[in-house]
């Protein structure tokens, strides 16, 4: 048997979805990945194909809807499945949803799944995306007729997708809890004798980066002694800060810039408190991670960031956009230190209970019609 999955960032396969592809491969599944930016003798596809995996490179340009790119990409997937001749797909982020599942159809690939991991840059912001948002809903509506089942991470985006007639009312689909964390991987560490903050991530305004700096500036005022860390990087994201704004940032030293790191773990285990003030998520993996490790969270209630945290028993959830809210939130933790302890180790149960990557894994492969 042949699976094939397909996605646009190559650094989140083996990080966010390696657990179940090697549980494919254990299962005698020949798993094929189709990506791109992933060349021949790259230590990235030889990381892959030393656990077993069967690499392709696919002239995928995650940004940008140029129609002539992207009908080279459908016509790209459907050489690749027709040769590969998978009998499942499953794809994953916006354009491999898309074009995966209409190349899918046209390969005759016999069983096609889609994993909606949230809704990307075209669904949020204001009028300055209305033409983007709205080709991209009209690919959406096409592409998921040709889905056996949609994967959700949260309930509010496949209501979404619901109410804007992008998924059938008849069409079959299943609720996970993210891409799931690896417990062991992801250990509970001792909390740091210094409080103090972390944001990872991409450096996007629709992650809250902003409002984070700000919130970090203005405690900062008060509370000089309390440290804001900062992970992440710029990529090619429209929507990304830009880098005079990083420099700006990192020369006023309210935060501590550590760049892209290949292993967060030791700046998770270095702060207090965890913080993603995002405007909406799929179901953020970073959240995940803090919290396997015993940290509380400050999140959004916002979609896919509030099924994370109960308010006031691993963290606190703050108004999207409220830079008064993450301030209230950071110093209740700067007032009564005690709480960081005790909501990180709620944290840790939640994260055991729900978010445990062989549930989530097992709860997808069974709705994939594999046999657990």
């Amino acid at each position: 048997m042949s699976f094939l999955l397909v996605a646009s960032f190559p650094e989140s396969l083996l990080k966010f979805r390696g657990a179940l592809m090697a549980e494919l491969v254990a299962r005698d599944e020949k798993v094929h990945v189709a990506v791109p930016d992933i060349p021949m003798g790259s230590t990235l596809r030889l990381e892959m194909e030393a656990v077993g995996l069967i690499v392709h490179e696919i002239p995928l340009k995650r940004v940008g809807m140029n129609p002539v790119s992207d009908l080279k990409f459908l016509a790209h997937l459907v050489v690749l499945m027709r040769r590969t001749k998978p009998k499942r797909v499953l794809c994953y982020t916006v354009k491999p949803v898309i074009y995966g599942l209409i190349a899918a159809v046209l390969a005759r690939v016999p069983y096609r799944y889609a994993l909606i991991t949230g809704l990307g840059y075209a669904f949020q912001g204001g009028d300055s995306r209305t033409f983007v948002r709205s080709l991209v809903k009209s690919l959406y509506k096409i592409a998921l007729k040709f889905s056996e089942k949609t994967f959700f991470q949260n309930p509010d985006d496949e209501a979404l997708f619901r109410k804007l007639g992008l998924i059938a009312d008849s069409a079959k689909t299943s609720l996970v809890n993210g891409s799931g964390v690896n417990l062991t991987e992801f250990a509970v560490s001792p909390l740091p004798n210094k409080l103090s903050f972390l944001f990872i991530g991409r450096l996007l305004g629709d992650k809250g980066v902003r409002e984070y700096v700000e919130s970090a500036r203005i405690v900062c005022e008060k509370y000089p002694d309390i440290e804001f860390g900062l992970v992440g990087w710029i990529d090619d994201n429209p929507n990304s800060v830009g880098q005079d704004e990083l420099r700006r940032w990192i020369a006023d030293s309210v935060i501590k810039f550590y760049g892209k790191l290949e292993d967060v773990r030791p700046a998770i285990a270095n702060c207090s408190v965890y913080v993603l003030p995002s405007y909406r998520e799929g179901t953020p993996r970073t959240v995940l991670e803090a919290m396997s490790m015993g940290r509380p969270v400050i999140t959004t209630d916002a979609p896919g960031c509030r099924e994370t945290v109960i308010n006031w028993e691993n963290g606190f959830l703050t108004p999207v956009r409220s830079i008064d809210g993450l301030v209230a939130a950071m110093c209740e933790f700067i007032n009564d230190p005690l709480l960081v302890a005790r909501m990180g180790m709620r944290s840790r149960e939640l994260a055991e209970d729900k978010y445990d990557v062989n549930k989530v894994n097992q709860l997808m492969l069974s709705e994939m019609g594999f046999k657990w």
